[in-house]
């Protein structure tokens, strides 16, 4: 994918983890809204948990601190001056497959957006992916309640709002 500038000069880039849609709608928006590139985090492991064992199996991973293996991804984080992440909330922590991107990349001395999906609350999702992140100048983060199974009114208008904050 091609580098897009922002304002004459910033590139943006969105990198986001998806297990139910929810992140992949706010990233493409957000994306949009920033005229940025996109990429998706995706497992090698593609079996969908239904139900309960969704939960199990994602708050079990998350609480065992796995780190799932990732398809390749080919992104030059260097390219970029702005890197938007995304993740739904697991267990009130950043989705496994975040913490497998993170732990196979160093990212530092960017400017960093956060945003999240949540069914429940956002946990303490931005706290610990700034913990992951450290050297990184953070400029917003944005908590979005299950955006691809309910109406959220106004959510271009929020999604333009933040994405405006973010000094871009």
């Amino acid at each position: 994918m091609s580098s897009t500038l922002i304002a004459g000069s910033m590139k943006a880039v969105v990198i986001y983890y998806s297990y139910e849609e929810n992140c992949a709608l706010i990233a493409d928006k957000v994306a949009a809204a920033l005229k940025a590139d996109v990429f998706r985090i995706r497992t090698v492991d593609t079996k969908k948990r239904e139900g309960l064992a969704k939960y199990v199996w994602g708050g079990s991973q998350v609480l065992f601190r796995k780190k799932p293996v990732l398809q390749p991804l080919t992104v030059d984080i260097q390219a970029y001056d702005l890197v938007v992440l995304g993740s739904p909330v697991w267990a009130g922590s950043p989705a496994a497959p975040v913490f497998s991107f993170l732990s196979d990349k160093k990212i530092t001395g960017k400017k960093i957006a956060l945003f999240c999906t949540y069914a429940g609350n956002t946990g303490k999702v931005f706290e610990k992916l700034k913990v992951m992140l450290p050297g990184n100048d953070f400029a917003g983060e944005i908590g979005f309640a299950d955006p691809a199974k309910k109406e959220i009114p106004g959510l271009d208008r929020t999604i333009g709002k933040w994405v405006s904050s973010l000094g871009v």
